[in-house]
């Protein structure tokens, strides 16, 4: 049986701020999904800090215009409930005025793969909030090109012959095709920059589509700073793909990311239990982990991927590199570079000030600058 998993997920008001939606809000959601009819063959609907996630199972495959005006319409109705309540940010994802057929460029974030259903099918959505489009590229990396990470690489015969990675250019919206293991050391070069080269998904040799990443940037539809860019991915587990375990896994260094309070500094991703809050501790950057079983587009489950006891030692690694971060204040690279900055125009209308007070050195201290450039202090 062909089946679609659809993740379709936005931020459209906090409690207080960016923390998390309230029930009224989810409600609101849960109930338009609920009231699909037929469209959808089951759903499953929570939340990641304040961005809320819509898990669809249904046989319209990928870009479907029916699958995406139900998620528009759904945080459409959450937005109403936030408006209502005074939650903050409300409808901050929604960047258009109507829907116009797909919901990708107009703020929420989607993951989709479509495929023949295995007798057991298992897929793990990995949602986050307070960060990036780029922060699974290193997850990706340990998972498909890392064997010290992931020994599957070398005991699984499907893995060890390579994956095909797409690579977005999320500047100019363009896609590269890399092919392991050939492109192994371009796809490391890509992967180094995180903020502009974004993993979109990821398939056999043979084309058999196992992983789905949203890559949207909202400062770029926007033209200004409207909240992180909070990703969402779906990888697909067990027999000739990654084990679920190794998926896991993957998060259990948490390794620094841009994002955090305003979006503009790094913070470690820290893998939380599902339906947690974001921290009131600067943001830190949170990652969840949505194990499913399927069959016949029903849903089993989620499990909570993070909830075990060995999670809380990864949770306590990221919050002790969260403070040792964020103790070095305002300084880079605590804080992003200016071209990452996502209150760019704050930043630059203080350093406007700072160029109207600077002044050219006369000709004196330019040649005493000079021979002190390349003076032999000896």
């Amino acid at each position: 049986m062909k089946v679609t998993v659809s993740v379709i997920k936005a931020d459209v008001g906090g409690i207080g701020g960016h923390t998390r939606p309230s029930d009224e809000l989810l409600n609101a959601v849960k109930k338009t999904v609920k009231n699909a009819g037929n469209l959808l063959i089951d759903s499953y609907i929570g939340y990641c800090g304040d961005d809320v996630h819509i898990v669809m199972t249904h046989t319209k495959g990928v870009d479907n215009k029916e699958i995406h005006q139900l998620a528009w319409n759904a945080f459409s109705e959450g937005t109403k409930v936030a408006k209502n309540e005074g939650l903050y940010g409300a409808g901050q994802d929604l960047l258009k005025d109507s829907f116009s057929g797909n919901v990708k460029g107009m703020g929420p974030g989607v993951a989709e793969l479509e495929f023949e259903e295995r007798p057991n099918e298992a897929f793990t959505v990995f949602a986050a909030d307070k960060t990036e489009p780029g922060a699974f590229n290193y997850p990706f990396y340990r998972l498909f090109v890392d064997a010290l990470s992931n020994t599957g690489l070398i005991v699984n015969q499907s893995l060890a012959k390579g994956v095909k990675f797409n690579v977005m250019d999320v500047e100019k919206g363009e896609i590269a095709e890399l092919t392991l293991w050939e492109d192994k050391p371009v796809l490391e070069a890509a992967l180094m920059y995180p903020g502009r080269y974004v993993v979109s998904s990821i398939y056999t040799k043979d084309n058999e589509p196992i992983v789905s990443a949203s890559t949207d940037r909202l400062h770029n539809i926007a033209g200004t700073y409207v909240g992180k860019d909070d990703p969402i991915c779906i990888i697909r587990t067990q027999k000739r793909f990654p084990a679920t375990e190794e998926a896991g896994s993957a998060f259990n260094n948490p390794h620094y990311v841009s994002g955090n309070t305003r979006g503009s500094h790094h913070m470690p991703l820290m893998p939380v239990k599902l339906n947690s809050a974001a921290s009131i501790d600067y943001c830190i950057p949170i990652v969840e982990a949505l194990v499913f079983s399927m069959h016949n587009g029903k849903l089993v489950g989620p499990f909570d991927g993070f909830s075990t006891p060995d999670w809380d030692y990864v949770r306590e690694i990221a919050t002790k590199r969260a403070l040792v971060m964020r103790s070095q204040g305002f300084i880079h690279p605590a804080t992003l570079v200016p071209a990452e900055l996502e209150y760019a125009e704050g930043y630059n209308a203080i350093i406007d000030i700072l160029k109207g007070k600077m002044k050219p050195l006369d000709s004196k201290q330019n040649q005493e600058k000079k021979k002190g450039s390349y003076e032999d202090p000896d």
